[in-house]
């Protein structure tokens, strides 16, 4: 397996699908990548050699991706917390951030429902 960024890159996909496992790089960054390293975007992982696996890691230190991309979002987040926007007061909340409803869905950020007594009926 090779190593980019500190993240295992499978062998037996193709390097174009590869790149994707690192956090910040999708297929269009990832195709934009090889193209600039000039290496091949149907070659698997596997049948790299060491000059090529050398320019893709020379291509993505060039990109903000992996540990740097994840501290630069959880900064602008806690800048938003801590300023008060609306999205930060949402963060803090824990409810969806960019104005999705919230009646029936959201339970990714709401979580599992909370349990409320049920009233008894009248008889």
């Amino acid at each position: 397996m090779v190593r980019i960024k500190g993240v295992d890159i499978p062998n037996e996909k193709r390097i174009e699908i590869s790149l994707t496992y690192i956090y910040g790089v999708g297929k269009k960054l990832s195709k934009t990548i090889l193209e600039s390293a000039e290496i091949d975007l149907n070659k698997k992982t596997g049948d790299l050699n060491n000059d090529e696996i050398v320019k893709l890691r020379d291509e993505l230190n060039n990109r903000l991706v992996e540990g740097d991309l994840r501290r630069e979002v959880n900064m602008n987040v806690k800048t938003k917390v801590e300023i008060g926007s609306h999205q930060g007061l949402r963060h803090r909340k824990g409810l969806p951030v960019r104005g999705q409803k919230t009646r029936s869905n959201a339970k990714t950020r709401k979580g599992r429902g909370k349990v409320v007594a049920n009233k008894k009926k009248a008889s």
